[in-house]
């Protein structure tokens, strides 16, 4: 899983009920885009994150159109 700076992780629940959690990524730390990040959680606070299977990534909206 690659992502850049800005682009917004989805972790769905694990079980049903679960709420699922949304944060934006201020720091990769791999290398090449890779795991792991630094994220801001929409609550408030920040931790390093491992995706999982899950785990989405929503791009930021200036990547959505990027053309290669």
């Amino acid at each position: 899983m690659y992502a850049s700076v800005g682009d917004r992780f989805v972790v769905h629940g694990r079980t049903v009920g679960d709420p699922e959690r949304h944060g934006s990524i201020i720091e990769v730390r791999g290398t090449g885009g890779g795991p792991p990040f630094m994220v801001r959680w929409d609550d408030g606070h920040e931790g390093l994150f491992f995706p999982g299977a899950d785990s989405t990534i929503e791009l930021r909206p200036a990547r959505e159109h990027v053309t290669v």
